[in-house]
């Protein structure tokens, strides 16, 4: 063993810890060296397959005890962390950090393609798979794949006819969070998409796009039978009655 400097310190609970002044602890699969030993511990668990802390609710495993502590407040309903703007609460402090930017609009997350910035590291990463086509995720049913776990889920649906996600008002039902919310908004009459040029406001995220097209030149949407073109597919639909 190489000469060494071996310093005798206290972690935030009191404990004490070994730290050197070369890096000495070093793990024997990958190499990796660490200035502490219980550091090297921690790493050592990534190589192993052994999950030492079951939840006793469930039988779940995990490789540390910190994750099994988030995990018992699932069965516990424990949320510890609050927003301080909606008292929104969550289970773990990286959830409230992430819940956070939707108050302070930041985007710390960018995109090296396109600089799109996003609030959440993940949704940057499934961002990302757009630019290298990669779809990972595939149904089993009908081989349609996904950048996103949870889009193949909300598509498997589709095949299961699950709706878990109902209205408290009218019972409808959608296989989507995301539909229920933009459906809610009928009942609230609250209109959150508005124009910039001309401030009509909007229920969904969809009708604003239509609108916006009044005010611009562009005509995407063309006849196939004697090539006019319109701003609005409904539009496009009203003419091409005419050739029947």
């Amino acid at each position: 063993m190489r000469n060494v400097t071996l310093r005798h310190q206290k972690n935030v609970e009191g404990q004490e810890v070994i730290r050197s002044e070369k890096h000495i602890f070093m793990c024997d699969v990958c190499n990796k060296s660490f200035h502490y030993k219980f550091l090297l511990k921690l790493h050592v668990a990534k190589h192993s397959e052994e999950r030492p802390y079951v939840c006793d609710a469930c039988d779940k495993s995990f490789k540390w005890l910190r994750n099994l502590k988030v995990h018992q407040r699932i069965h516990t309903g424990k949320l510890p962390y609050s927003c301080l703007e909606c008292n929104k609460s969550f289970r773990q402090s990286g959830q409230l950090t992430a819940h956070q930017r939707v108050h302070t609009l930041e985007r710390p997350y960018s995109c090296r393609v396109c600089k799109k910035c996003f609030a959440q590291q993940g949704s940057l990463k499934a961002h990302q798979r757009t630019h290298t086509a990669e779809r990972r995720y595939s149904c089993g049913i009908c081989n349609k794949s996904f950048t996103e776990q949870g889009n193949l889920k909300v598509h498997q649906r589709t095949h299961t006819g699950d709706l878990p996600y109902s209205c408290v008002e009218c019972k409808k039902s959608f296989r989507c969070s995301r539909h229920l919310k933009a459906h809610l908004r009928i009942h609230s009459g609250e209109r959150k998409y508005c124009c910039d040029v001309c401030s009509k406001s909007f229920i969904q995220r969809q009708s604003l796009k239509f609108h916006l097209l009044i005010h611009s030149e562009e005509r995407h949407y063309t006849c196939g039978v004697c090539r006019k073109s319109f701003k609005q597919p409904s539009t496009l639909k009203v003419h091409e009655r005419t050739h029947t």
